[in-house]
């Protein structure tokens, strides 16, 4: 019996994928609820598990390609055991008269050797195995961000960039005569050194449409401030060790991000509000959108009634979150309904930055690098450790006074903390 692979229902109006990477090959077993490729989307990547156990048996959509809802992407001989290497024997006679005659030509030989010797340490996929390939990479010193380890395509292109191309296999001892003479250009070859043109992923194509629609609708503006993080480090440092312990989570910089936002927010309203035609959407709710970088590029997943949430459980939400967003395994659900954001370019080095609203949100508060400062203290020059904060906001909906204060207050509760903890 065959069972199809169809494109599962991808939430709210998402009618479109791109297939990512198969993660199994015409031929293999596959377990129930086994992963058998992901699907890129304009905000998520989701994985299409195995209805049924059995063998693949056809891939319909290549890596690459885009789908609609409802799509055929394959077939599962349900039942069927084995795989490709199983199914090898079927043809030993005729291998075993060639091998011999093939044995002599080292050249053929050698890259998918060095393939199958990195396949025994790591399993990679199957676009990242062709750039490996191309690019002489040894798979045994990549590292990792798929399912169980799995090394994707993303994990090589970012080796790639970072130097980690393993040397070109040496030419013969003419060779460095032989290279600058334009005898032997070989074009194509010499250009894929200089540059390297990837498709770009649907997520990434979303991200650039969205921010860019943002620059062209919204009148963004953005506003400064500092803060004197010594109160805030000072507190942690008391109570970091009995917080974990009794949390079992660590107490950092974002419960307390979090915590002033939605109080500056409660005050100032129209921070919290969106445009919807002529009318606006004024937000008695706090959904605070939480700004993650992963290898597919940024997402902002959502924190829900965040003004409802203890401290320890701003923590251990924002800690999921981010876990689920590095893994791939944020849901739609998990990507909507957010009426403020918080982006903190701080943890990649950043002094100073102006963030981009995310729509449609009236407002993003971007957090920046701590970094030690003198500053004037009742006369008295002190060093004393600062960050700068931006806010970007929509001047459609929020005039400068509601700005100014939105960020004095947030100012106000990160200086003294216990406001915080104490509700004032």
């Amino acid at each position: 019996m065959t069972v199809e692979i169809r494109v599962p229902v991808l939430g709210e109006s998402v009618t479109e994928a791109t297939v990512g990477q198969w993660f199994k090959k015409v031929g293999e077993s596959v377990a129930k609820d086994e992963p058998l490729l992901e699907l890129e989307t304009d905000k998520v990547t989701l994985e299409v598990n195995a209805t049924e156990a059995g063998r693949l048996d056809e891939i319909v959509v290549a890596e690459g390609e885009d789908v609609e809802v409802g799509a055929l992407l394959g077939q599962i001989a349900e039942g069927a055991a084995g795989s490709a290497a199983e199914k090898a024997p079927e043809v030993p006679k005729e291998e075993a008269v060639e091998k011999p005659a093939e044995a002599p030509a080292p050249k053929e030989e050698a890259a998918p050797a060095a393939a199958s010797t990195s396949a025994t340490k790591v399993e990679v996929l199957p676009a990242a195995q062709k750039l490996i390939d191309e690019n002489n990479l040894d798979a045994g010193k990549l590292r990792g961000t798929g399912k169980d380890g799995r090394i994707t395509k993303g994990d090589v292109l970012e080796a790639l960039e970072n130097g980690g191309a393993s040397p070109a296999a040496p030419a013969p001892a003419t060779a460095p005569a032989a290279a600058p003479a334009p005898a032997a250009p070989s074009g194509p070859r010499a250009e894929e050194a200089r540059e390297e043109r990837v498709k770009m992923t649907r997520l990434r194509k979303s991200i650039a449409a969205r921010l860019k629609d943002a620059q062209n609708t919204a009148a963004m503006l953005t506003t400064y401030n500092e803060v004197d993080m010594t109160g805030m480090l000072d507190l942690r440092a008391e109570y970091k060790e009995l917080f974990l312990k009794k949390h079992g989570v660590k107490l950092g910089f974002m419960s307390f991000f979090t915590k002033a936002c939605i109080a500056a927010l409660q005050e100032t309203p129209a921070v919290n509000a969106e445009i919807d035609g002529d009318d606006l959407v004024y937000k008695n709710y706090y959904n605070m959108g939480i700004a993650v970088g992963t290898d597919s590029g940024l997402v902002v997943p959502v924190l829900r009634d965040a003004d409802q949430l203890s401290f320890a459980e701003v923590e251990k939400g924002i800690g999921a979150l981010g876990k689920k967003a590095r893994d791939g395994k944020l849901s739609m659900a998990d990507l909507q309904g957010g009426t403020f954001t918080i982006t903190n370019g701080g943890v990649y080095g950043s002094l100073m930055s102006s963030p981009i609203l995310n729509p449609p949100q009236a407002a993003v508060l971007g957090m920046h690098k701590i970094q030690e400062r003198p500053m004037v203290i009742k006369g008295e020059i002190k060093v004393r450790p600062m960050m700068y904060l931006a806010l970007t906001y929509d001047h459609r909906i929020i005039d400068g006074k509601e700005a100014v204060t939105f960020l004095v207050r947030v100012k106000d509760a990160l200086e003294d903390p216990q406001r915080l903890l104490l509700d004032l």
